[in-house]
């Protein structure tokens, strides 16, 4: 059986569709040309075996609706996911490891489906019948010793057995140094690939080292070209002319000031705020980044091709230029700066009764932080600080005071206020993680946020109510199947799950959370609630937000990091300059695209963000192996469990360490030893010991010292 033939010939009869090929169009697709009789024997064997059909001289493919062309995705230890290119909903197949075909993340193959989604609603199950074309991407991996020989295993795909080294870039490479490589000669499954290395990015001992060679690998851009550069710097000296000026709302007089993190150097929000006889004047001022970052320019380029700054541990990736999100555009306290303002009138009840967008000169009194201005609220600030708000200080009680109000009203609209973990990172001057902590949010934090969310509400409502092109923050409502999936196992968890069915709403989940509050189990409901819900992304199409349960809603606050609020920037500009007529024409499709690029490098920033912080948490906890620690259950599957502990780091205990038997896993929420029938649970609490740590994979072993139930 020759299988090159097998594969050229499905790819062949695949591209020919229903009208097949005769055995000479085949044999003209194939690269190395066979005989006739050989050609003939192995198209006689793919009749036999199902594969092939035959009619009036033409073969051609048996159930031709099985097969796709697909990009691989990801490459797990025994699996892949290969996302079909002929899907609009982005759908992803899982493809076992030896059906995989040697293929890595970002080959193009050609696949079969083998099995529909299963009724748990899992994924579709295929096989990969040829690789079309290999991937151009960065490959990473690590040096090994295997066996007293120098081999390599990759970061972006696993293989049961390190690949050999063929040549070494004519560097000096050590075991555990994380490098770069490229496939010297392929394989038909992973482990026969052979590779090159072409760069050494260090011990993979080192987080950052880990970090430097994943956002090469996932070609994140770094650093920016000379012409944006030179661009940035050019309208930085520039500074803002008294022509400028003249053309703005002058609004230096009001007490406007900001608050952000007490590191925050791209400060692109503002606020100012006035009680009224009626409610409240609310100005949400935004950095005018559109007004720098021309159409068409090398800045308007770069900030499409990056789509949104990232944030790894101590480090951004900023969408751009210093001088723009540090300098020109950050609104630095006591420095006049133009803005985009949002200015709302409230009435005590908290509803937004009038808006306008307005282009504003504004000069920011203080550079406010956090957990100064909660220090203020709970009455604990010391004098320095009282001082440092003096401008601002008759502010800060009306601020807490409409907050309350509308986070009221967000839960009286029954949005689920759930409460997901972040983690802090904290590194010492080399980059080294020597702590990590929940990352807190106290009422400063609340307040700015629904500040944040009125100014977005009124973008929309501009964009909605003149029904002009537009880029919309979106959050679809939740699958009947995840609704049903999320009944049962609440159901699997002891839990009445009053209202949660096919239709439940945003409310009705809130109500879930609020009926829980109390469970211990509590993180782990908030956890499969947010599984639930579909990811928020950017549209054209304003279908609204099931989480904030709100009709309208975009993002507009934070420009400087992000290509949806310049986006929207740049077209609520032209409204507010009296170029409604004009907006169909210039941002129809310029909507559509820029909802589509934000969304797919969101997706980019968010999975960097959460990869690379796996690596700051292994080289965190390698220094406390063989410590114990308390935790909890946080998911379960065949071949062990994981565990968080309160610090937000995760690990995995391995069922080889639990007590020999037979475990599966059952409802999605508990792994069952079948013997003895010993149940592990999420939401259980344990206390487990450190047993291992690998920084350059972010993997982290423990072993069950206790299990508490």
């Amino acid at each position: 059986m020759d299988l090159q033939i097998r594969e050229q010939t499905v790819l062949a009869l695949y591209r020919a569709g229903e009208k097949g090929l005769t055995a000479q169009e085949i044999s003209s697709n194939l690269a190395r040309k066979k005989n006739g009789g050989e050609l003939s024997r192995e198209l006689d064997d793919m009749r036999r075996s199902g594969t092939l059909g035959f009619s009036k001289s033409r073969y051609f493919l048996k159930n031709p609706d099985k097969f796709h062309e697909g990009t691989v995705t990801k490459v797990a230890r025994s699996h892949g996911f290969i996302l079909l290119c002929d899907s609009e909903e982005g759908e992803e197949v899982f493809v076992r490891g030896k059906d995989l075909h040697g293929a890595v993340p970002g080959d193009k193959v050609l696949l079969k489906i083998i099995a529909d989604k299963d009724e748990n609603n899992r994924s579709r199950t295929a096989v990969v019948t040829t690789v079309i074309s290999f991937t151009e991407q960065m490959l990473t991996g690590t040096v090994v010793d295997y066996n007293g020989e120098i081999r390599l295993q990759p970061s972006t795909f696993s293989s049961p057995v390190p690949l050999v080294i063929v040549g070494f870039g004519g560097s000096d490479v050590r075991v555990d140094d994380k490098v770069r490589f490229v496939i010297r000669k392929r394989g038909d499954r992973h482990s026969e690939h052979i590779a090159t290395i072409t760069h050494v990015f260090g011990s993979s001992d080192m987080a950052k080292v880990s970090v430097a060679a994943y956002i090469e690998e996932k070609q994140i851009p770094v650093e920016f070209p000379d012409e944006v550069i030179k661009q940035a710097e050019e309208i930085e000296k520039r500074g803002i002319s008294s022509g400028e000026k003249a053309m703005r709302t002058d609004l230096r007089h009001l007490p406007i000031f900001t608050i952000d993190g007490a590191d925050t150097k791209d400060i692109d929000d503002a606020i100012s705020l006035e009680k009224t006889a009626n409610g409240y004047k609310l100005g949400v001022h935004i950095a005018d980044v559109s007004h720098y970052v021309k159409k068409g320019t090398p800045l308007d380029e770069e900030a499409f091709r990056r789509g949104t700054s990232i944030y790894i541990a101590d480090r951004v990736i900023p969408m751009l230029p210093k001088e723009l999100s540090n300098g020109i555009c950050s609104l630095n306290p006591n420095e006049e700066r133009l803005a985009f303002s949002c200015l709302m009138e409230l009435d005590n009840e908290g509803t937004i009764k009038k808006y306008r967008f307005a282009k504003t000169l504004i000069k920011s009194r203080v550079k406010g932080v956090y957990s100064e201005v909660n220090q203020i609220i709970d009455g604990t600030a010391p004098t320095e600080i009282l001082e440092k708000y003096s401008e601002v200080s008759e502010q800060i009680p009306v601020m807490t005071e409409l907050a309350a109000i509308l986070q009221n009203n967000r839960k009286k609209r029954g949005a689920p206020e759930i409460n997901s973990v972040e983690s802090k990172i904290i590194c010492d001057e080399n980059g080294v993680c020597i702590d990590i902590k929940p990352r807190t949010s106290g009422v400063s934090e609340n307040m700015i946020e629904e500040f944040m969310l009125a100014a977005n509400n009124c973008a929309a409502k501009a964009g909605m109510d003149n029904h002009f092109p537009f880029v919309y923050r979106i959050h679809e409502n939740p699958t009947a199947e995840k609704l049903i999936a999320l009944q049962e196992t609440l159901v699997a968890m002891g839990i009445n799950p009053v209202g949660i069915n096919e239709h439940s709403t945003a409310a009705d989940l809130a109500n879930l959370l609020e009926s829980c509050k109390d469970d211990p189990r509590a993180p782990i409901i908030h956890r499969m609630t947010l599984r639930t819900m579909m990811k928020a992304k950017y549209s054209e199409e304003p279908v609204g937000h099931f989480g904030l349960v709100m009709k309208e809603y975009a993002h507009f606050t934070s420009p400087i990091r992000r290509l949806a609020d310049l986006s929207v920037h740049r077209i609520l500009t032209d409204y507010v300059n009296g170029e409604a007529a004009k907006l169909e024409r210039r941002y129809k499709r310029f909507s559509v695209e820029n909802s589509a690029r934000a969304s797919e490098t969101e997706t980019i920033a968010v999975n960097a963000e959460r990869d690379c912080e796996k690596f700051y948490a292994a080289e965190y906890m390698k220094n406390h192996i063989g410590e114990e620690f308390e935790g909890i259950i946080s998911g379960v599957i065949n071949s062990g469990i994981f565990v968080e502990l309160p610090n937000t780091v995760e690990g995995r205990v391995d069922t080889f360490t639990l007590p020999q038997g037979e475990y599966e896993v059952r409802n999605g929420i508990i792994l069952v030893e079948t013997l003895s029938n010993t149940v592990y649970a999420m939401g259980d609490s344990v206390k487990v010991k450190v047993a291992n740590v690998n920084v350059g994979s972010g993997q982290i072993d423990f072993e069950l010292v206790e299990h508490k139930q």
